[in-house]
């Protein structure tokens, strides 16, 4: 099972899968509606081919009743046999251009109506995806759902276009094919028809089986995609270990897994087929000998026998394509569940039309906070109170999973509080709106994510109308500039994708410019200056001081000389505050705080006298 298939996952029906194609056509549907009468007409024209051979064989050639309706009965006309049978040839042309300008202009409908479908779902999706919370993301592998946005849209886009327009079509001219029959004759047209039953009910056990393996073969592609997705994005890491050859097994395994999935499935389809295959042929056979019996003893005329041959393909192959048509229907009713997970997932900003935008200073008061991830067993955070006043920066220290960063993801609502609130400026942050909020918190990741894009574009993401000397000026602040300034095309330089052609401490840096380019009240520093060496750290939380002297500074840090700089420190150790209080104060206690600094400064003066005696 995927990485994305939780409790939550909508329950998959046949059912829900048809409600939900025909939901997701939103206003184009009747575009699809003029297709169907397209498909009519083309359909009815068909139909009528074998009755022009029935009037020729059995009204031309031997003055017998015609089954043609009488309008085209009207335009037979002529003097001589020659000339009935020039008339008819003519009208057949006729009817068979006028049968080929339809299909023209259903496939041009059908094409413009699938390709705006696709792009609006598409869109959808996407957008769907950005307003999807924390959770749901973190929960999600990216190679499955860049597959349900590409080739699960691509299914669905092909099958409302391709396949429905099939099964209508499939629909019509067996319809009108057996009422055409019925009125030459019934008993023929009950043989003729004695294969539906038969076919239907092997396309439904059929259906049963494939719609499973379709499911399988997915899982397998979704668990395929996201190994090649991480090793391709991963790949410097995967060098650095020389760790390719596991690499290569790994997704050799992932590889047969997905291949041997699929050979399941086509030797279900090829039992099917050449069972189905057999059946028609049968079917054909059975025909063609009851249709020589009724004529041998005169309950039909040769022409009617001819017409009834020509109905019997127009029954018999629609019926073969069945299977075919069940394949790409069980297909598309597992693709239409994948997306329907995420289309179905409530979004983060659900009951925000309440909340409020009020203006945001940077005083800040946890009270009493606790929080507990749902799959866990134990509260990662307790009891959390202290408050910060507008402009003090606070430094955040602790042992690795203490709960820093959950801390501040709380503070942002990437993460919602089970007991206890959060105030900014005396509001609590679960009525102010979200986009709002995020809007007056930066924050700055350890591991930031840098696009594909220019050093310039990537600073200036925050503020895309920024002149290039506000960009220049931001990356002086953090300490980047003269690094950049230094690449071949300074700042028009391509960092690569997630910004693999720099350093960690030089994507720190970018995202610290990236961050600071847009004026915020309160920030963030998730042990965003842990790759910088300590000078470039005070260097840089100098030129913040001057900068942004009015923000409040969430600082997470391992260093103790980062810390130590900041108004108040507070020590977390197992999701609780220690300790509390200035630099000072706390290597005076017998703490958390005093252990790390006397390691760190012991570690700090055995360098030093390293270099000295060095």
């Amino acid at each position: 099972m995927d990485a994305t298939t939780t409790k939550s996952e909508p329950k998959k029906s046949v059912g829900r899968s048809l409600k939900l194609m025909f939901v997701w056509m939103g206003k184009y549907w009747p575009l699809l509606i003029i297709a169907f009468a397209f498909l009519y007409f083309i359909s009815y024209i068909r139909t009528i081919t074998p009755l022009f051979g029935q009037h020729i064989v059995d009204t031309i050639l031997s003055d017998k009743e015609s089954k043609l309706p009488p309008f085209f009965q009207n335009l037979i006309i002529g003097d001589t046999i020659g000339q009935k049978l020039l008339a008819s040839a003519l009208l057949i042309v006729a009817a068979d251009f006028a049968r080929a300008i339809a299909i023209f202009f259903r496939r041009a409908i059908t094409a413009v109506y699938a390709e705006r479908v696709g792009y609006h779902l598409r869109d959808n999706l996407y957008r769907r995806l950005q307003d999807l919370g924390y959770d749901f993301h973190s929960h999600s592998e990216t190679g499955d759902l860049i597959q349900r946005c590409t080739s699960d849209v691509e299914t669905y886009k092909n099958f409302i276009s391709n396949q429905i327009i099939e099964v209508v079509r499939l629909i019509l001219l067996v319809g009108l094919s057996i009422y055409q029959m019925i009125k030459l004759n019934v008993t023929l047209t009950l043989i003729s028809i004695l294969i539906t039953p038969i076919i239907l009910t092997i396309a439904i056990f059929y259906f049963r089986k494939v719609e499973k393996a379709f499911q399988t073969i997915e899982q397998n592609e979704a668990k395929m995609t996201t190994h090649v997705q991480e090793n391709v994005s991963g790949a410097r890491v995967v060098k650095a270990f020389a760790n390719e050859q596991f690499e290569v097994t790994k997704f050799t395994k992932l590889n047969r897994e997905f291949t041997d999935s699929d050979y399941r499935l086509i030797r279900k389809m090829a039992v099917f087929w050449s069972g189905t295959d057999f059946i028609c042929f049968a079917q054909f056979f059975l025909i063609a000998v009851s249709g020589i019996l009724f004529a041998v003893r005169q309950d039909i005329t040769v022409g009617v026998y001819l017409a009834f041959l020509g109905y019997s393909g127009n029954i018999i192959w629609p019926m073969r394509q069945l299977g075919r048509l069940v394949g790409d229907f069980s297909k598309a009713t597992v693709a239409v569940s994948r997306l329907d997970k995420i289309m179905s997932t409530p979004d983060e900003y659900v009951g925000e039309e309440s909340a409020t935008t009020p203006e945001i200073i940077g005083n800040v008061s946890f009270h009493e906070v606790g929080f507990q991830f749902p799959d866990s067993t134990y509260c990662q955070l307790e009891n959390i109170s202290f408050d910060v006043k507008k402009g003090e920066t606070i430094a955040i220290v602790g042992k690795t999973g203490s709960g820093k960063t959950t801390l501040m993801n709380l503070l942002v609502r990437l993460l919602d509080v089970s007991h206890g609130e959060i105030l900014i400026d005396g509001t609590s942050i679960d009525q102010i709106e979200k986009h709002h909020l995020r809007r007056h918190v930066g924050i700055i990741l350890q591991e930031p994510f840098l696009f594909s894009k220019t050093v310039g574009e990537n600073i200036s993401i925050s503020n895309h109308e920024s002149e290039i000397e506000r960009i220049q000026e931001v990356a002086k602040i953090a300490a980047v500039h003269d690094d950049i300034v230094h690449f071949e095309k300074g700042y028009e330089t391509m960092v690569g994708e997630r910004g693999v052609t720099l350093s960690g401490g030089q994507k720190q840096r970018v995202a610290i410019a990236r961050m600071l380019l847009r004026p915020k009240p309160i920030l963030i520093f998730d042990d965003s200056l842990s790759a910088v060496d300590t000078e470039t750290d005070l260097q840089i939380r100098s030129a913040l001081k001057k900068e942004w002297k009015a923000s409040t500074v969430f600082i997470i840090t391992h260093r103790i000389t980062t810390a130590k700089e900041a108004d108040r420190i507070i020590v977390l150790d197992h999701g609780k505050i220690t300790e509390s209080g200035t630099h000072a104060e706390l290597i005076q206690k017998q703490g958390l705080y005093q252990q790390i600094w006397e390691i760190q400064s012991s570690i700090d003066f055995q360098l030093e006298e390293g270099e000295i005696h060095g």
